[in-house]
């Protein structure tokens, strides 16, 4: 089939370069030309694992595009709208502006039977107001409107496109969903189940997974704390929690709170739409706030670990995108808890393999390392705050000379208290308390 993709973000261009590998003809669109140009360089503009080599085979098979122009929406079957909703200044709503934007770009040059297939997460009703837009300036044409959201996690985010756990089509249109079917039939051998739902039914779907993610990461985090009060170890809750298969172990995995793209700035839409249609998420609002809070309190635990005072220390933080393969720092952790450090007066030393060109403009006083050794070298105190690959087999007796003093705070729960004992570190970890 004839796709395009109008955004060519990470939704866009992971999913475009996946509709290409099943086989479709794809044109990713955006607007940056700057972009555009440097994907048709080959360059890609995000670190997602095997995306280049994705892109590249495709690129190379005639099968993807990119264009910074609209014009080819007229060929298209389908019509993707993948363009950023971030949070609204003021209010934390998702910033609609650029979907309606796009799709008032696109009306005049889509085909009279195309279908307009929303792959951003866009609130309860946002369908409905694309196809008035739709209906007001295309009233002679037959387009359908559905939602289709994605579920792709960042640094697994190919092999969760080609292996979904579901795919979520949102129409009430039988030639709508006859045009989605027909785009992932491919995906018929692994048996991925398709719900139909209603549009507004498929929207809120994205959202409530979302908000329920971020409530089981919020919860363990808070029987961590309740651990290291009481002497228990969070990681063996977990497992005894994770085993029942009415709860499962994913997203049980204690940490310095959750980040990225997706969670806070949907736990805030949820929210938002909560109220304006006058009912309560009180779960929800308890998760952003405590989430919130968490962050702050990294900052003093590293202290406390400091001996009190971070004043004239030096700490070294390892990992600043806010989960390991990707370069997205966007409400990283990592970022609350080296301003909060300065502010106390410390020095701050950072490395992640993927996000420090991100992060530079937004710490500028940070002494960015090559790797994790540069980082801790003359450290008072070393801080784990991704858990990147690397970062789970450090050199110990290296660090140990390296580093001013034997201190290391584990936010991510990456080593054993065992081998740390053993290497003569003092370690602080989440919810399985100190060991000197």
């Amino acid at each position: 089939m004839r796709v395009c993709m109008i955004g060519a973000g990470y939704v866009g261009l992971v999913s475009g370069a996946c509709f290409a590998d099943f086989g479709h003809r794809v044109t990713c669109i955006d607007r940056d030309v700057h972009r555009v140009a440097a994907l048709k360089r080959g360059e890609i503009p995000i670190y997602e694992p095997g995306l280049a080599d994705l892109v590249e085979a495709n690129v190379r098979g005639g099968r993807l595009h990119f264009a910074a122009e609209t014009s080819s929406v007229g060929d298209a079957d389908a019509v993707f709208i993948a363009v950023g909703t971030p949070s609204r200044r003021g209010d934390g709503f998702a910033d609609l502006s650029y979907v309606y934007e796009a799709v008032r770009e696109i009306a005049p040059r889509l085909a009279a039977t195309a279908v307009v297939i929303t792959k951003s997460t866009v609130p309860v009703g946002t369908g409905d107001e694309i196809e008035r837009i739709l209906r007001e300036l295309r009233p002679e044409a037959d387009l359908q409107v559905a939602s289709n959201p994605e579920f792709l996690r960042e640094g697994a985010a190919i092999q969760d496109f080609k292996h979904p756990d579901r795919i979520v089509v949102g129409s009430d249109d039988a030639r709508a969903q006859a045009v989605l079917a027909e785009i992932y039939r491919p995906l018929y051998l692994n048996a991925a189940p398709i719900l139909y739902v209603s549009r507004r039914t498929a929207e809120l779907i994205k959202y409530a997974a979302n908000a329920f993610l971020a409530t089981k990461i919020t919860f363990i985090n808070e029987i961590a704390d309740l651990c290291e009060r009481v002497g228990a170890d969070v990681q063996e809750v977990a497992r005894g929690m994770g085993l029942d298969n009415r709860i499962g172990g994913k997203f049980l995995h204690p940490g310095p709170g959750f980040g990225g793209s997706c969670l806070p700035k949907d736990t805030l839409a949820l929210i938002k739409t909560a109220h304006d249609n006058g009912a309560q998420l009180r779960i929800v609002e308890a998760v952003t706030a405590v989430n919130d809070q968490r962050k702050r309190a990294m900052a003093r635990k590293v202290v406390a670990a400091l001996g009190g005072s971070a004043r004239g220390k030096t700490v070294a933080v390892l990992g600043l995108a806010f989960k390991p393969n990707t370069d997205d720092t966007r409400d990283s952790p990592a970022i609350p808890l080296i301003t909060a450090l300065q502010d106390l007066g410390a020095r701050v030393r950072a490395y992640d393999p993927a996000g420090m060109e991100q992060v530079k403009p937004v710490l500028p006083d940070v002494s960015y390392c090559n790797d994790a050794y540069g980082a801790a070298d003359g450290a008072d105190a070393l801080v784990i705050a991704t858990e990147w690959e690397q970062f789970r087999a450090l050199d110990l007796a290296r660090l140990k000379r390296l580093m001013t003093a034997a201190v290391i705070v584990d936010l991510r729960n990456v080593y054993r208290a065992d081998e740390m004992k053993r290497a003569d570190f003092r370690y602080i970890a989440i919810g399985r308390g100190t060991v000197e």
